[in-house]
């Protein structure tokens, strides 16, 4: 494992499409980290890159990056298909790896990387941006300190008018997203999912989704996820027994924390029966506008350099990849409910399978490209949305 010097990491990212960038510019501007290399195979996509970063190697070979002895974390954002081949090179090349969602595509090779950046003693962080929002940050703290109560269930939306991705379909391009926010929220993955989705545009292509998440705790959430929406939405509702919240990632006022509910008082008399609406303020707590991404690189320096463990944890990463093959699954058998094993965090998933195996992405005729190591990669396609 490459030693970071004078308390800096100097990184390389790879892959310079829609996402690379914002992790390059990161990664340059960063406190404690150095952006050394960046990799695409793409020469139009080097170019600009080039531009923005002097400072930086440039490359069409990730063979010639990984070989850098000075290197110390590669940062990959290319298409999920790839992430498995890139990551293990870097693991093998001792290189610290920062992979943007999901981690895998397929559980089997979440887990073996897991295992083999443990077994190397490098840090692996899943990129789920999200998990360092300041408002999904301070839902968390709010979740902890019990101040809605018992969650009874939430509902998410995560729709827009595009992008149709090539490889992947929209729950692989946007479920990653508020499975990790859920993950972080409520400690654990679900115990059972259903799911249907439809291929409206291209065939054996969803690109609309509806899905059902149970937890152990009685908790359910209901998932939203669409590439054909006349209006963007990035919304969740969260609903407890105390109070209410309305997380919107696209207004101005992201959090609102609703003093409502239901409750049954108890009867006066044998028979009775009243239930009381409760309607209180409505505040939207101060959040601060700091670019999630910036703190993701922070934390993802700090695993590095101080050994802290990441708040994007690889197993997070892992649970979002097992739900991910759990929908599919369940929408291959008309929306039967799939039930996922419990795995406790920390501990070697050999037995936390589902009750039986899923496809990868790609399993309704979709393309899966295949990328050997050493061989560099595409940019990246996936749109984080």
């Amino acid at each position: 494992m490459t030693q970071p010097q004078d308390g800096i990491v100097r990184a390389g990212v790879v892959g310079l499409g829609y996402w690379g960038p914002n992790i390059a510019r990161n990664l340059a501007e960063g406190a404690r980290c150095e952006l050394t290399w960046i990799c695409d195979r793409r020469e139009h996509a080097l170019r600009p890159a080039r531009r923005r970063h002097p400072q930086a190697k440039a490359t069409t070979s990730y063979e010639e990056m990984l070989a850098d002895p000075e290197l110390d974390a590669v940062a990959i954002a290319t298409p999920v298909s790839t992430h498995f081949d890139l990551a293990l090179a870097a693991i093998e090349a001792g290189k610290h790896v920062l992979m943007e969602k999901p981690l895998a595509a397929s559980s089997t090779e979440a887990e073996e990387l897991v295992r083999r950046a443990g077994e190397a003693g490098v840090v692996l962080l899943p990129g789920h941006t999200f998990l360092y929002s300041p408002p999904v940050v301070k839902i968390k703290d709010m979740l902890e300190a019990g101040a809605l109560g018992d969650v009874y269930f939430l509902s998410l939306s995560r729709v827009n008018l595009g992008l149709h991705q090539q490889d992947v379909s929209v729950v692989w391009d946007l479920a990653p997203h508020d499975l990790a926010i859920l993950s972080f929220w409520l400690g654990a993955m679900p115990s059972e999912v259903s799911a249907i989705t439809r291929s409206c545009v291209f065939p054996n292509s969803p690109d609309v989704a509806f899905i059902n998440l149970r937890y152990e705790t009685g908790t359910i959430a209901h998932l939203e996820l669409s590439w054909l929406s006349p209006v963007k939405l990035r919304r969740t509702s969260i609903v407890g027994s105390e109070k209410m919240v309305v997380y919107d990632d696209t207004s101005t006022e992201p959090i609102r924390i609703f003093d409502s509910g239901a409750e049954l008082p108890p009867p006066e008399t044998f028979g009775e029966f009243r239930l009381s609406y409760r309607t209180g303020d409505i505040v939207s707590p101060k959040v601060e506008a700091t670019e999630p991404l910036k703190i993701e690189v922070d934390d993802f320096c700090a695993a590095i350099l101080d050994g802290t463990q990441p708040q994007s944890s690889p197993d997070i990463g892992l649970e979002v990849v097992r739900t991910i093959e759990a929908i599919e699954q369940s929408e291959r058998n008309g929306g039967a409910p799939v039930t996922l094993t419990r795995r406790r965090r920390g501990v070697p998933a050999e037995n936390g399978h589902m009750s039986s195996p899923a496809a990868r992405p790609g399993h309704s005729g979709t393309r899966r490209v295949t990328v050997r190591h050493g061989r560099g990669a595409d940019a990246a396609s996936s749109k984080h949305a």
